[in-house]
């Protein structure tokens, strides 16, 4: 079992190796269960949207041809939960 230590701000940095475990990327978002018991239950955040619902939140913004650049801004927005 990892132990890990609380800051004075009661943060808790996790372990390099229980983040690969998880599949966690740096950026990335991990959701916390509150079970009995004091328990909790770490997973990793994993985007809740569908392809459709991307293409049409963004299809009336397109208005001339984009970059590359201009697409992963705009996907990794979506994926991100951001409007």
């Amino acid at each position: 079992m990892t132990s890990l230590g609380v800051t004075m701000k009661g943060q808790v940095t996790l372990k390099r190796d229980l983040l690969q475990h998880l599949g966690i990327r740096p950026g990335e978002r991990i959701e916390l269960d509150k079970l009995p018991g004091g328990e909790l239950r770490v997973k990793a955040a994993r985007p809740k949207g569908t392809i459709d619902s991307f293409i049409s939140r963004h299809a009336g913004k397109v208005r001339k041809p984009m970059t590359i650049d201009e697409m992963n801004e705009i996907a990794a927005s979506g994926w991100a939960g951001e409007e």
